[in-house]
């Protein structure tokens, strides 16, 4: 599959939406259907490039499609993870940084809603 730029900007503006929902810019309460174009969006692109890997190879390498996975979202989402660490460190108050450790490791080991119903956090309530 060619590049699609206009999907990319789809996806971008996907990311705006939520991004201004969640900061409450005005005109935005909907925003959060981003997340869903979003995902929509990245299923189309992946699939595409696993359709394009069939036809060369005839078959799929789950460990290559994972493996390319890790190498281009790990990175990004360790120097995230630690640049919100470091930001957290410094204007959060001392009790809260015992949170934001803990946070931040299940960010990095992927267990974050295991710790968010472990902690019985809703966080799909509204008043949030």
């Amino acid at each position: 599959m060619r590049y699609r730029p206009e999907i990319d900007g789809l996806r971008a503006l996907a990311v705006v939406a939520v991004v201004a929902y969640h900061a409450g810019v005005p005109g935005f309460g909907g925003g959060f259907v981003g997340v869903d174009v979003f995902f929509v969006l990245s299923g189309f692109l992946i699939t595409g490039l696993l359709a394009d890997e069939v036809r060369r190879s005839g078959r799929v390498s789950l460990a290559g499609f994972y493996g390319r996975r890790a190498r281009r979202l790990l990175p990004v989402a360790a120097l995230v993870t630690a640049a919100t660490v470091a930001v957290g460190w410094w204007v959060l108050a001392p009790l809260d940084r015992r949170d934001l450790a803990a946070d931040a490791l299940a960010t990095s080991t992927f267990t974050v809603n295991l710790r968010l119903a472990a902690q019985q956090a809703d966080y799909l309530r509204a008043d949030l």
